[in-house]
């Protein structure tokens, strides 16, 4: 009787794609088809925290940002939210390398080395630390937006 590598338990869980993985997909998913809906029909989303505060969020413009990205017009894009461009640009390094680790079943030499850097500096990447240092950003990007340039038009 022949295996094949999906009868085996640790060859199909290295293929199962992460949390990180996934999320980052369906959120890349999502966020194009705002994209595309508003490119093509001019429909978006409104922003709740924008209705009640008279702020913007720090995702509000990310939709017209994507939908200038898909006009391939980057200017345009920096204008509406600089944050959100520069948080999909790292999304989207991130992404591929965490496919790159997916496809090949190793971490890496940058992976590694990052890594042993962070230990050296004490530093430990887990979901938590993360979430709250991307919070922690969001917020003083909501403030510094809206005291230095105000709401978008």
């Amino acid at each position: 009787m022949t295996t094949t590598a999906a009868d085996r338990p640790d060859v199909a869980a290295a293929r199962r794609p992460t949390p990180t993985l996934l999320g980052l997909g369906v959120t890349a998913v999502a966020g194009l088809g705002l994209s595309v809906l508003y490119a093509t029909t001019g429909l978006g989303v409104p922003c709740v925290f924008r209705a009640a505060t008279g702020w913007d969020c720090p995702f509000c413009g990310g939709t017209r940002m994507g939908a200038a990205l898909l006009h391939g017009d980057l200017a345009t894009a920096w204008h509406f939210n600089p944050f959100a461009l520069v948080g999909l640009g790292l999304a989207t390094l991130l992404g591929g390398w965490l496919l790159v680790e997916q496809a090949t079943g190793h971490r890496g030499a940058l992976a590694s080395r990052l890594s042993g850097l962070a230990g050296r500096l004490r530093i430990r990447f887990t979901t938590t630390t993360v979430t709250i240092a991307a919070c922690a950003l969001m917020v003083v990007w909501t403030v510094v937006r809206n005291v230095t340039l105000g709401p978008l038009p």
